[in-house]
């Protein structure tokens, strides 16, 4: 018994020290060009990151169309948005924005074999942030702390996508499929100093 309990306490500080120093120093998730034909083999999907690191905004934004202007040289446009898990570690993923006006949303679409599940697992990040809605956005660097709100009403959504959220196509015996489903979180500022 002895024999195994000194080699998991050492493993057990070594996971220890590499999480703490992952939540000072941060771990971004991986990017990738969604457009490319290796994000769709990889089934649109790319490497999780951690605890996102920068400095964090306690001013109020009244107009998030600024964000569409963010040219980051590797990731354009895209975001990162961190989520609190059930085990208490950050799961980040890197998004695209969807700014309007003074209202921020985050969101996505569920294709292919992720129609099987049910909402909220069509993405891991969907279902932390139904569990838990504070979420954090790393745009240009910086950290904004938000809160998230599922969009229930089919014209604010429909106003965000700027279509129907459920993509749909007819198969060759003739009857409609669904295709895709898309789902938006409005997000709101927290932890802002009210005046």
């Amino acid at each position: 018994m002895k024999k195994i309990a000194k080699p998991l306490l050492i493993l057990g500080f070594f996971l220890l020290g590499a999480l703490l120093t992952l939540r000072v120093t941060g771990l971004d998730p991986e990017y990738m060009d969604y457009t490319t034909q290796e994000y769709n083999e990889r089934g649109r999907m790319t490497l999780p990151g951690l605890w996102l690191s920068g400095e964090v905004v306690k001013e109020p934004i009244d107009n998030w169309d600024w964000v569409l202007d963010v040219a980051h040289p590797e990731r354009g446009n895209t975001i990162m948005l961190e989520t609190q898990t059930w085990y208490g570690i950050p799961y980040s993923v890197t998004i695209l924005p969807t700014p309007r006006g003074d209202k921020m949303y985050i969101g996505g679409s569920a294709r292919d074999a992720r129609l099987a599940r049910d909402f909220p697992d069509y993405k891991q990040w969907w279902a932390n942030v139904e569990n838990d809605p504070r979420v954090r956005l790393k745009i240009d660097g910086k950290i904004y702390e938000m809160t998230a709100a599922l969009v229930h009403d089919p014209v604010e959504l429909s106003e965000v996508l700027g279509r129907d959220a459920i993509t749909t196509t007819i198969a060759e015996d003739g009857s409609e499929q669904v295709v895709a489903k898309w789902y938006y979180w409005r997000v709101f500022q927290r932890n802002i100093a009210q005046y």
